[in-house]
């Protein structure tokens, strides 16, 4: 069977890789699964961010679902949150969001909610893949009074608002905060939410035009926003993502504040408040060490899990954790949220800014982070998790990781969102991990390209037969009258 999900949802070209087509079946498959769960018509929302192709993937879901017998509600432009709170919110039967968050505007994906604001389970995306790609598919599809109807929920943006502002006890006004929406679904909300709550706000990467979504803008993107911040003397700056998931912060000096960073300054808060579950922290293996670090000075306990945010959601259920989150930023207050929310995370460092009374270099100095290097090598079909395979790489990744001993580590991994594998080095000497993440990507792009003796015998003879064909096709032309 053919593989949909990966570990942020469906994600791809849009239209041409992720195309209409399929979304249209997943939209039939997911209302299919909800019908027969309700044992009736079930409701299920949709929301989007910005890019051009969302409206069209919009509709290709919007078909499918009525067209297997649930009602749809439409969103608009809201942020991934927005759409994880208002299907609980509204006791809808799922939630659909359209978005491939940081990626750039060419990518699309969907991410799915359960009734209850969390994301789908391993198990019921595979559920969704065998139907969407059954060939006989279209018996999921109902007709006459049992299509479903289409509503538009005017009150969404306010509804997702509301609940932002009231993540937070206290007002922000003194607080100057410069805020990069990545051109992105922030970029309907940021303004509003900060200003509405005190605070006052200077905003880039604010114009979505459809096609310029995380680009040179957003956390990925940090150089205009720490001019900004620099120049117009901000006490801090905040960057999202193009869905409003994730938030990397800028002192004001413009030195970057990143998710660990932020994880060790809301730990230590919730912390020194009793509110820190278990006194734990929930990052993942890519977690700078530093962090570690930082736990063990301060009695924190800081458990680490793989990548990606629903492996961090399932660590804090599982043992009743408050906090967790990644290093680009993905933060997770349990208590407030069941996914990442930029605008959350946003307005609750401001709240410590304003309650700690304190610059937010200070609050950035009580982690030191180890240098980091990461780097991403173009992963051919056919090599999917065949590079790992490889005995000079992975003599290589062993001599090296020896070499680093307890003073850094190194981590190889396929992304689980795009056809890369990422090698990621950590140590106290700067000059030496870049030495090794040099190396060890060349070799990796040396295996991704590499052929054995049988596959260049074959296009050997596949290009002599081409040849051949392409002459007597050439000889037949000069026959001809």
């Amino acid at each position: 069977m053919s593989k949909l999900f990966g570990t942020d949802g469906v994600r791809g070209i849009a239209v041409t890789g992720l195309d209409c087509d399929t979304v249209m079946r997943l939209g039939r498959a997911v209302a299919a699964v909800a019908v027969e769960k309700k044992g009736g018509r079930a409701d299920i929302i949709i929301g989007k961010d910005t890019r051009n192709s969302s409206d069209i993937l919009e509709a290709a879901l919007t078909a499918g679902i009525c067209s297997a017998g649930a009602d749809v509600h439409i969103l608009g432009v809201v942020p991934t949150q927005g759409v994880s709170f208002l299907t609980e919110l509204y006791k809808a039967d799922a939630g659909i969001m359209i978005t491939a968050s940081s990626s750039g505007p060419d990518y699309n994906g969907i991410k799915i909610f359960a009734s209850n604001g969390f994301r789908i389970t391993t198990d019921e995306e595979k559920e969704l893949e065998t139907l969407v790609f059954d060939d006989d598919w279209q018996k999921l599809g109902v007709s006459g009074e049992a299509i479903g109807r289409i509503h538009y929920e005017e009150q969404a943006e306010w509804d997702y608002i509301r609940r932002v502002v009231h993540s937070v006890q206290c007002d922000l006004r003194g607080i100057k905060v410069a805020v990069d929406c990545a051109n992105g679904a922030p970029a309907r909300y940021a303004k509003r939410i900060f200003e509405g709550m005190g605070a006052s706000c200077i905003t880039v990467g604010c114009s979505p035009d459809g096609n310029n979504i995380n680009v040179g803008c957003g956390v990925e993107a940090l150089d205009e926003l720490k001019e900004t911040v620099r120049s117009r003397r901000c006490d801090i700056g905040l960057a999202f993502d193009g869905d409003g998931s994730k938030c990397i912060a800028v002192d004001e000096r413009g030195e970057v504040m990143d998710g660990d960073k932020l994880l060790a300054i809301f730990s230590k808060f919730l912390k020194v408040q009793g509110k820190l579950n278990s006194n734990t922290l929930v990052a993942t293996v890519m977690s700078n060490y530093g962090l570690t670090e930082f736990g063990e000075r301060e009695s924190i306990n800081v458990t680490t899990t793989a990548v990606g945010s629903g492996m961090v959601i399932d660590r804090m259920l599982r043992f009743g954790y408050n906090l967790g989150g990644e290093q680009n930023g993905h933060i997770i207050f349990l208590d407030y949220e069941k996914t990442g929310d930029g605008m959350i995370t946003g307005v609750r460092l401001l709240e410590v800014l304003k309650r700690t009374r304190r610059r937010a270099s200070e609050l950035s100095g009580i982690m030191e982070k180890y240098p980091q290097i990461s780097v991403s090598v173009p992963m051919p079909e056919d090599k999917c998790g065949v590079w790992a395979e490889n005995a000079e790489f992975r003599d290589m990744v062993s001599d090296y990781k020896k070499k680093l001993g307890r003073d850094g580590r190194i981590i190889v991994r396929e992304s689980g969102t795009e056809s890369l594998v990422r090698i990621m080095i950590e140590g106290r000497k700067t000059g030496v991990i870049t030495e090794y993440s040099k190396n060890l990507a060349a070799k990796l792009d040396e295996v991704m390209h590499y052929k054995s003796e049988k596959q260049i015998a074959a296009e050997e003879m596949l290009r002599e037969i081409k040849e051949e064909t392409d002459n007597g096709l050439s000889v037949l032309d000069a026959l001809k009258p």
